[in-house]
């Protein structure tokens, strides 16, 4: 990865951070994107530019507002000279059940989760060609074995790894497209998962434990820079989860 550069969507906390460190000390260049979380956006980049000046440049928007995109890509191309890799991480995720979805809902998840990905993969297409690039997508085990009361998570996800797949066709040869879909690695901030129900969900993981957010880092990680003849796979790191739902 050194001296290339990576435009990382939602990656001031959580998987996201823990992804920018890893390609952060493989040598790469980031452009960190954040909507909300400005703090913690700005202490990583502090961390990261500490160890290498200049190295972590900060973008915010809501890429929900799909004219911004573009701009996005262009105002990584300014600060580095070159696209290298998309990581599309950022993500909504909130239960959706039966008889209470909205519109509201679906427009925040599916435009999160699929629509910003196939946009901003567009947008950054003619950048990632030049530089016989890749993109990671980040799904989930859902995708393929839905969650229950995640109703338009689950589907937002499925469409995710269709994306994968469909991009992969579209952009090869010059770009690689893959995805990782994490398993029981983080719990959500809202607490919606109490301590039983994270004890169930762990029992019924092969490994029984939690991963943690460097294994789903490193799993980008390979599919960036070691995993030059892998394209349109997405590989799952959940302990086993997907086969014991």
């Amino acid at each position: 990865m050194q001296g290339k550069s990576v435009l990382i969507t939602g990656g001031a906390k959580r998987v996201g951070a823990a992804i920018c460190r890893r390609l952060h000390g493989a040598g790469a260049n980031l452009m960190l994107h954040y909507r909300a979380s400005a703090g913690e956006a700005r202490l990583l980049q502090a961390e990261l530019n500490h160890t290498r000046p200049n190295s972590v440049s900060l973008i915010q928007a809501d890429l929900l507002d799909l004219n911004k995109l573009p701009s996005v890509v262009e105002q990584t191309l300014q600060a580095f000279g070159r696209l290298d890799a998309l990581v599309n991480n950022a993500s909504s995720f909130f239960p959706t059940t039966v008889g209470e979805i909205t519109e509201a809902h679906w427009n925040d998840l599916i435009g999160t989760n699929l629509q910003v990905p196939l946009f901003l993969a567009q947008a950054a297409a003619p950048a990632l060609k030049k530089a016989q690039g890749a993109i990671v997508n980040l799904s989930d085990i859902h995708a393929e074995r839905p969650l229950k009361n995640y109703v338009v998570y689950s589907i937002a996800k499925a469409g995710l790894v269709g994306l994968t797949r469909s991009l992969a066709r579209e952009l090869a040869p010059e770009v690689r497209v893959n995805a990782v879909a994490p398993g029981p690695i983080l719990w959500p901030d809202d607490e919606s998962f109490d301590e039983l129900s994270r004890q169930r969900i762990i029992s019924h993981t092969p490994l029984k434990r939690e991963g943690t957010p460097d294994d789903i880092a490193r799993a980008v990680q390979f599919l960036l820079a070691d995993a030059n003849y892998i394209t349109c796979e997405t590989i799952n790191v959940d302990g086993g989860r997907n086969m014991a739902i």
